[in-house]
């Protein structure tokens, strides 16, 4: 699937880069002629604008520097499309052939005799017509110029040349940028993809057990439908665990696909976070008790804009992990101060800790470090994931330290705002 993505990013990707190529150079051809070109025409409307008729002769009257242009040439042309010229020319013919098929408007491009002309005619409307010819009488109608520009269209085919060239490697180069780029793009939808695989497979790994427990308990309630609920108790106590643990988990699940869509809103309000730390404790405290581990709370009195049912939330995760994975005899300390305008949270016990290896992946979802842990401890693996995100929503940052052996410390900064 991704080597056809890949496949159509680099074609796409070289495509653009090609049309890019494409009007640039057509953008660089295009002014350059029209640089070329312009400097011809000026010196050719010069030199039609200075022909004047005085006294059956031909005269200029030069306006303008451009008229005086060697590489443009003047004619006339009568009623019966004859063609005079006034000076003698190389290669006359051809270039009174071209002057003959010259036409009024913009300059038109001809080749005739091995050289490229450029020809331009303007009807005469200056009053006196009549030219003495030694052939006879000659009325004038049109005044046509001719330049040749063989040097502009040499240039211009060497610049064509170079830029298809150029073009040509810039299209080989676009194909290797494309790949490259397409590559790179790819990279984080490879591995959203693998995370989505990944996520969907441990999401039924998860269901799957405790529907596995639900339908055998099930079986088993229906192979002996004479016996009492009461008589039944274990196996109907083992279907309500067990959903009960299946809907909790659809609920997570639910929470974090929301969370990725962007569809939960933090509720902002005025929070007192050494309050919701005292009263967190003090719900797990009972809980610690049973299992023989000291905890106690220690928080400054700070005031923040935040969500308070996704602070209590965090608050849970982390006690709940902490005690959880924290054997008799231990502790757990919840500390909450200011520091440098930010509220630090810390959540730090005396279990048995995380393997470095597995410490920058306890945030990612399903993730158990379980080689380091008490066999039976562990949930689902998404307690963190959520903390994760219920932080970063409120623009902290949260973070582990641990050792095997030396415990866990969970660090939580949030702005103060």
């Amino acid at each position: 699937m991704f080597q056809k993505t890949l496949r159509k990013l680099t074609i796409l990707n070289a495509l653009v880069f090609f049309l890019i190529l494409v009007w640039f150079g057509g953008s660089l051809y295009g002014f350059v002629a029209y640089q070329l070109f312009d400097e011809v025409d000026d010196a050719m409307d010069a030199r039609l604008a200075a022909f004047r008729v005085a006294g059956g002769r031909p005269a200029m009257v030069f306006s303008r520097p451009a008229a005086f242009d060697p590489r443009v040439f003047l004619f006339v042309r009568d009623t019966d499309g004859r063609v005079a010229n006034f000076y003698p020319l190389e290669n006359a013919d051809a270039v009174k052939a071209v002057a003959a098929e010259a036409r009024a408007g913009k300059p038109q491009m001809q080749r005739a005799g091995g050289h490229v002309y450029r020809s331009r005619s303007v009807p005469y409307q200056e009053g006196e017509t009549a030219l003495v010819r030694p052939e006879g009488s000659f009325t004038v109608k049109d005044v046509v110029t001719v330049a040749i520009v063989d040097s502009e269209t040499a240039m211009l085919r060497r610049l064509l040349m170079i830029i298809l060239a150029a073009t040509a490697a810039g299209l080989l180069a676009a194909a290797v940028a494309g790949y490259f780029l397409a590559r790179r793009a790819l990279v984080p939808v490879k591995s959203a993809w693998e995370k989505q695989q990944q996520f969907v497979a441990d999401a039924s790994h998860e269901l799957r057990t405790p529907l596995a427990v639900v339908k055998a308990n099930a079986e088993l309630l229906l192979r002996y439908p004479d016996r009492t609920v009461e008589e039944e108790s274990v196996r109907i106590s083992n279907v309500v665990r067990e959903a009960t643990r299946m809907s909790r988990l659809v609920a997570t699940l639910l929470t974090l696909a929301r969370a990725d869509a962007g569809q939960p809103e933090l509720v902002a309000e005025e929070v007192r976070l050494g309050g919701l730390v005292a009263a967190a404790a003090e719900q797990f405290r009972p809980l610690a008790g049973q299992k023989g581990v000291a905890l106690t709370a220690d928080g400054d009195d700070i005031t923040l804009r935040a969500d308070r049912e996704r602070l209590q939330q965090l608050l849970v995760i982390l006690l709940d992990n902490a005690v959880k994975f924290t054997p008799s005899g231990g502790r757990v300390t919840v500390t909450c101060r200011r520091q440098a305008g930010q509220a630090v949270l810390t959540v730090a016990d005396t279990g048995a800790g995380i393997q470095a290896a597995d410490l920058p992946r306890i945030f990612d979802r399903f993730f158990r470090g379980d080689r380091a842990r008490p066999r039976g401890e562990s949930g689902a693996g998404l307690g963190l994931a959520i903390a994760r995100w219920i932080v970063e929503s409120h623009g902290g940052k949260i973070r582990a330290e641990s050792a095997v052996g030396a415990g866990t410390r969970i660090i939580v900064t949030l702005p103060v705002k």
